[in-house]
């Protein structure tokens, strides 16, 4: 990377953030890859001149990879397996309801976005964004890229991202993968603040070859609340209201809900052999790459 004159090169974060981030890549737990070139290893079998083992034959099996020469001596037929690498498809989707706009949150949702999507492109892998906040609506696509050449459009992508809407997470994930096509990560940016459930697109995104990351972004408002008195609250998607008399009771109940919800997420994302993480926009970016998204495995350094 290089900023004409030490100029910053995007808005979303510093210089100096932005270079730690090049030197971080992604670490999914299974290597769901397609069969074009990058950098992840793949257990399939491929192409390349690194042999990696043989295999029993299988009907359907290319007969090019047998090999003749065992044949002829044990009378089996063997598969030679080549060690070859795979490209992975990155999907980032970005939740622009309206309710991600309330305390950064959005902010916070492009900047990871970026950050994931930096990771991806600098690895070789194809990197896709969606952003979707209304219902009806044709979602903001990034198409799947790759390179460095790309990293200027990702972040001016998501820098010019719009929030604003009613859609609920639940459906703006099955939307995307009407046009998503590719094996490899989902990761899923929102406050997950949906009365829908999850368990049919989370299902659709396992089915689909993507493995399911959720970060859930709150903020801090949202993670410790401070309210007392009569409060009457106000939906910021659909306008209902709920009128409160006791703020400590109702605190300690959201509180209870607000844990149960995270548990519940944790294991949808795991059940499907993915990964969930609760974050506050009181962690500042550098904070979530190196104290959370590192130390829990999600990136390497």
């Amino acid at each position: 990377m290089s900023t004409a004159g030490g100029s910053q090169y995007t808005e979303l974060f510093d210089n100096a953030t932005l270079k730690q981030i090049e030197r971080m890549r992604l670490r999914p737990l299974r290597r769901l890859t397609n069969r074009a070139r990058g950098e992840h290893l793949s257990g399939k079998g491929g192409s390349s001149t690194d042999f990696a083992d043989y295999r029993d034959y299988a009907v359907g099996d290319d007969l090019r990879y047998v090999d003749w020469n065992i044949f002829a001596r044990l009378q089996r037929p063997f598969i030679k397996q080549f060690q070859h690498e795979e490209e992975m498809h990155v999907v980032l989707l970005v939740d622009g309801s309206t309710s991600m706009l309330s305390g950064d949150k959005f902010l916070r949702a492009r900047q990871a976005a970026a950050a994931f999507g930096v990771m991806g492109l600098l690895n070789l892998e194809r990197v896709s964004v969606y952003g979707i906040h209304s219902a009806g609506e044709q979602p903001a696509v990034f198409p799947p890229s790759t390179g460095r050449t790309k990293m200027r459009l990702l972040l001016s992508f998501l820098e010019r991202m719009e929030g604003g809407g009613s859609i609920p997470l639940e459906q703006s994930i099955e939307l995307m993968l009407r046009f998503h096509r590719g094996r490899g990560i989902a990761v899923l940016l929102s406050d997950f603040l949906t009365l829908g459930d999850l368990s049919r697109p989370l299902n659709m995104l396992y089915s689909s070859g993507l493995e399911p990351w959720g970060l859930q972004i709150l903020s801090e408002a949202e993670v410790a609340p401070d309210v007392e008195g009569d409060l009457r609250f106000v939906d910021s998607e659909t306008g209902t209201t709920l009128d409160i008399t006791n703020a400590a009771e109702l605190l300690s109940v959201y509180q209870q809900q607000r844990r149960q919800l995270e548990r519940y997420l944790d294991a949808q994302c795991r059940r499907r052999q993915g990964r969930f993480l609760s974050v506050s926009t009181g962690v500042d970016l550098e904070q979530l790459l190196k104290d959370r998204l590192c130390r829990q495995g999600w990136v390497l350094r």
